[in-house]
């Protein structure tokens, strides 16, 4: 049976608040009233349950298309409860499997589609869980599903664009890096044991390499524990309110990278708003939803100055055009899309825009990511075998 946090006044008009058990929110009044409390807030307990332990976590893949066959299955008429039990049985999602049977027992308790799904923070965030709500209060759900699965299979695209063009790179300089270690912890030894019975003074170049090679050899696994652990402190404190505001700024401020970050940003927040927005979501909430999934702490505090700006009767153009994130085509855009009333039709073609300029952008910097990695570290393992090999030359000049 689910949990509901409750708020009221008493009788003496004293605000309280409290938890109860009950099948559905009108158990929760009745209950309320009889111990002469007037309602006036009850909500759904959110729970916290993991959905990455055994089955793995739930892509966004399998959210798409779990979100695209559920809103196929209510158009053609198909009982709410029916649907649910369908998609459980067929999806090769493990994890989601065990959330959909969960919200399909939550709903045959008693809830609604929505707080069914808030149960689930860990798969269905507060973008999904409002339109869903959204959906069901005007009678549209099947429709605000088939804007949820485009929206999810446009991000999840965009995503694996970018990440699929940094494979080849990342590839590349694993193997190199890989290349340069294997010489200096192995080989590089080999040469120096020969060159000691040598008794000659060695060029400046070998001696620093055989000194980088005896310090590697030291260092190596050290270094490497200091990096990963380094690494793995500065990503917990990014996740940090302080972090996000100290590291998110500078990331912006990249060569090559915050430009590309910046768009991506300025893409998530335009398909997302656009798609709340054609939901019939309440712009307020819209822009709080949105501004939490801005994925960047900089445009995040500039969509939150929006919100407070519209609460004050003003529009959203205004403050996002004092902020250095946005820039003016899209501030200008959006004023256009205030003044006609099309605000959502024109974040979707922000967004398209800007998925267009990612996608450009990943491709100019993959292009140009591969000659220079490349040229690099084929000039790091040249110099290693060159200052190897130059003792040996002049040796060979001596005996002539």
């Amino acid at each position: 049976m689910p949990v509901f946090v409750w708020k009221g006044r008493t009788a003496t008009g004293a605000s309280t608040s409290g938890e109860l058990a009950a099948g559905s929110q009108a158990d929760v009044v009745a209950a309320l009233r009889q111990k002469k409390i007037i309602p006036t807030s009850i909500k759904i307990k959110e729970e916290k349950k993991g959905v990455s332990f055994f089955g793995g976590r739930v892509s966004r893949h399998a959210l798409a298309v779990f979100t695209r066959q559920f809103s196929t299955m209510l158009n053609a008429g198909l009982p709410l409860l029916t649907c649910l039990e369908i998609l459980a049985k067929q999806t090769e999602s493990a994890a989601l499997r065990r959330v959909l049977g969960e919200v399909r027992s939550d709903v045959e308790g008693g809830l609604s589609l929505a707080d069914a799904l808030r149960r689930q923070p860990k798969v269905f965030d507060n973008l999904y869980v409002n339109m869903v709500e959204s959906g069901e209060t005007g009678g549209a759900l099947d429709v605000i599903l088939v804007r949820l699965a485009n929206y999810l299979e446009k991000t999840a695209a965009l995503i694996r664009k970018i990440r699929g063009a940094m494979i080849y790179p990342a590839i590349i300089l694993v193997v190199a890096i890989g290349a340069i270690a294997i010489l200096l912890l192995f080989v590089i030894p080999v040469f120096a044991k020969m060159f000691h019975g040598v008794g000659a003074e060695l060029p400046a170049m070998t001696r620093f390499v055989m000194a980088l090679s005896n310090l590697m050899k030291v260092w190596a696994l050290p270094m490497l524990i200091i990096l990963i652990a380094l690494f793995t402190i500065i990503r917990r404190w990014h996740k940090t309110e302080s972090g996000a505001k100290t590291l998110d700024p500078l990331i912006l401020k990249l060569p090559v990278f915050g430009d590309l970050i910046r768009k991506q940003s300025i893409a998530r927040f335009s398909r997302t708003l656009s798609t709340l927005l054609s939901s019939g979501v309440p712009i307020i909430d819209a822009l709080e939803i949105t501004a939490k999934s801005a994925g960047n702490w900089v445009v995040e505090d500039a969509i939150l100055r929006a919100r407070t700006s519209i609460k004050g009767g003003e529009n959203i153009a205004d403050p996002l055009s004092k902020t250095a994130v946005f820039p003016p085509m899209v501030t200008q855009m959006i004023a256009i899309g205030e003044a006609s009333g099309g605000l959502d039709e024109m974040l979707s073609k922000v967004a398209d825009f800007y998925d267009a300029e990612v996608d450009q952008a990943v491709e100019n910097l993959t292009s140009a990511l591969e000659p220079i990695i490349m040229v690099f570290l084929g000039g790091i393992v040249g110099f290693l075998v060159v200052s190897m090999y130059l003792p040996i030359f002049q040796l060979a000049g001596t005996i002539r």
